[in-house]
């Protein structure tokens, strides 16, 4: 009898030593996520392949998978379809526009307040400004997308109507740009800052030139709301490797310039000068909604919605995440 009790003793310690070893096997599998990304290259778009490769992620037991897309249009639309569940760099008034048709997405997150886009022409175009660019085709990335917001923008602050075009990322605009296809291009370093420097290009304006823009939040971090309500905690996890990444990126060590130059395909030279001159590490930090109020009055005035959104849309459209202590 003795011996019975013994085998049954061991046997039930056995098991519970195999279901600790299962559920620590379990929780050892890091959660996945499908990130999209508008626009490789640019400096804030880096956080999520960057930030998995130096390790930001993998601390919170999260592996990505990372595509990219021309811009924040496509970006939406692939949040929308839940072929990802994560949408970076994507327009605030797209994402309104969206929402308030009944798309299924939530903001948890800003990624840029301010704006370093900027807008250039080949150095021997007689075009000195945008103010004088009137009747001139001038580029933007996609329907919907913050660049399409700022053409939008410029218009009304100079008073002038051009032929805005949708060109798509940066590298294909500069193309049309330099073969007289389109006549004013748009760019976001470090796309762009080279030719700066060879004079191949000449700046005729900046996001930053729309006072109101200058202060407000442009582009949106979205997720699909379904995938968020199933799995908060890794949405959770996610945004506080986000909020370390951008930590990182702009501290002293050269290792951060070292990766984004590598990643984006550009000098260190050009990637030093695309942080410190272009960017300010406040506006690239994911909690705070800057302008509610202004984007919403935008997205009203180029009718991406009918009227702005009632406290309780805003509430539900925007879950911004407790950072994770």
């Amino acid at each position: 009898m003795l011996r019975s009790i013994l085998m049954r003793g061991a046997a039930a310690v056995a098991a519970v030593v195999l279901t600790y070893c299962a559920a620590v096997a379990q929780a050892a599998q890091p959660d996945a996520l499908k990130v999209s990304v508008g626009a490789r290259g640019a400096f804030d778009n880096q956080v999520s392949e960057v930030g998995q490769q130096q390790g930001f992620f993998q601390k919170h037991n999260l592996v990505l998978d990372v595509l990219y897309t021309q811009g924040g249009g496509e970006t939406l639309q692939t949040v929308i379809a839940g072929a990802v569940d994560v949408g970076i760099s994507i327009g605030t008034l797209g994402t309104l526009g969206a929402f308030a048709k009944g798309a299924p997405i939530r903001v948890i997150g800003g990624s840029m307040i301010g704006a370093y886009e900027f807008w250039y022409v080949p150095a021997a175009s007689p075009i000195r400004s945008l103010k004088g660019a009137a009747g001139k085709s001038v580029a933007y990335s996609t329907t919907g997308a913050s660049t399409n917001l700022m053409v939008l923008g410029f218009q009304e602050l100079y008073g002038i109507k051009f032929r805005p075009l949708a060109t798509g990322n940066p590298v294909a605009t500069l193309t049309q740009v330099m073969s007289g296809q389109v006549d004013v291009g748009y760019s976001m370093p470090p796309f762009g800052v080279a030719e700066l420097e060879q004079n191949k290009i000449r700046i005729v304006g900046r996001g930053n030139d729309l006072p109101a823009l200058a202060q407000q939040t442009v582009r949106f971090i979205v997720v699909n709301a379904d995938a968020l309500e199933k799995r908060p905690d890794v949405f959770r996890r996610y945004m506080q490797g986000y909020r370390d990444m951008v930590e990182w990126m702009f501290s002293s060590d050269p290792q951060a310039i070292a990766a984004y130059a590598k990643w984006a395909g550009v000098s260190e030279s050009v990637a030093r000068r695309t942080r410190d001159e272009f960017i300010v590490k406040r506006n690239a930090l994911p909690d705070q909604i800057s302008g509610l109020d202004a984007i919403m009055a935008d997205a009203v005035t180029y009718k991406f919605i009918p009227a702005p959104l009632t406290a309780e849309q805003i509430k539900t459209l925007i879950q911004l995440q407790a950072p994770i202590r």
